[in-house]
């Protein structure tokens, strides 16, 4: 069986809950940053007899074809165990990721995210025009005191000092979740309708949905799923694509595309119209513009985070799960424990 390393934790800090809301969506926000992950701890530091030669240092041998199963077979196996689940979230921006960090809270929820890219966080890497600042308004900083993530206060916003530390923070967060599965690379072709409800996705390595036109045939693969989240964000090659497919088949009547820059009506209008638009789809971040004509937002963070948190309360919602949506949710909410390369499969030997 595989070896299953799990966090060691000394002692159980003890945490402090702030309530507050943003346009009416409770934020149940951690205070302290109490647990810290230190470089130097013995469980997670090489031992000085192994690094203290660099130049002796010397790797334990390995066939090539042990590596070459071990990556097949754990990608299989997800790709087996999500082929159906509880939701798929389109699209791993700053709002998917937000709305999968929300979700993973519940440990019956499986997960899976969707990313066309081989570098999920979307526009989240970079700030405005290339820079590298981010800028959340608040009270969205509240979500930056959960994920314990530094920030630059200022009287009604904070800068994060680089926006890659937001995604790479958030990222790390989800990937330690046992219920949650990421499969980048991968595009949402289109979507599985039944009975007049979204009822999964159709799916296909994104470079093949991107060069049909150069080849014969590629059929794609499904994964069914009891919610789908679109987070295809703003109009582009791959934005919006779950609001397009929607009109193209007849179960919207337009889309009809985000309006001029205009931050305060903006921010405002995506978490408001952060909603599930059409039975079994819920559309977050920037895609709501695009199906409400809203403003468009520019190089602020803060709805991105806010829509993604309120997409998983609709989310629970409609698995009957507890919410915020209605009331249901526990003060203090199920944080799964912090399980690291957990797999319960066996071991491919050779």
């Amino acid at each position: 069986m595989a070896a299953m390393a799990t966090s060691t934790l000394t002692s159980k800090p003890q945490t402090r809950f702030l309530h507050h809301s943003f346009n009416g969506i409770p934020l149940l926000c951690r205070v302290p940053r109490s647990l810290s992950y230190s470089p130097y701890s013995p469980n997670l530091s090489i031992s000085a007899s192994a690094s203290s030669d660099l130049n002796s240092f010397r790797f334990e041998p390995i066939k090539e074809s042990i590596v070459a199963r071990e990556m097949t077979r754990r990608y299989m196996t997800d790709m087996i165990s999500h082929a159906d689940t509880d939701v798929v979230i389109v699209g791993a921006g700053s709002a998917g990721l937000s709305c999968a960090y929300e979700l993973s809270k519940d440990p019956s929820v499986r997960v899976a995210i969707v990313e066309q890219s081989v570098s999920p966080g979307g526009g989240a890497w970079l700030g405005g025009q290339l820079f590298s600042a981010m800028i959340v308004r608040k009270p969205a900083h509240l979500f930056l005191d959960e994920l314990q993530i530094p920030y630059d206060e200022q009287e009604n916003y904070v800068v994060i000092k680089h926006a890659a530390l937001f995604t790479s923070t958030i990222l790390s967060q989800i990937l330690a979740r046992p219920n949650v599965k990421l499969f980048n690379a991968v595009a949402a072709e289109d979507l599985i309708v039944k009975e007049g409800r979204v009822a999964g996705v159709v799916t296909n390595w994104a470079l093949v949905s991107m060069n049909h036109d150069m080849q014969s045939c590629m059929d794609p693969n499904v994964m069914e799923a009891k919610v789908v989240v679109s987070s295809c964000g703003h109009d582009g090659p791959f934005g919006a694509t779950g609001v397009k497919r929607l009109k193209s088949i007849g179960m919207i009547d337009s889309v009809p595309g985000m309006k001029a820059l205009d931050m305060n009506t903006a921010e405002d209008a995506i978490v408001r119209l952060t909603r599930e638009i059409v039975p079994g789809m819920i559309v977050t971040g920037m895609e709501v513009a695009e199906i409400d004509g809203a403003p468009r937002m520019g190089p602020t963070f803060g709805a991105m985070m806010i829509s993604g948190k309120k997409a998983a309360q609709l989310a629970l919602k409609a698995l009957g799960r507890p919410n915020a949506i209605d009331g249901t949710l526990p003060a203090e909410p199920v944080h799964p424990e912090l399980i690291l390369a957990a797999d319960d499969a066996e071991v491919a030997e050779g």
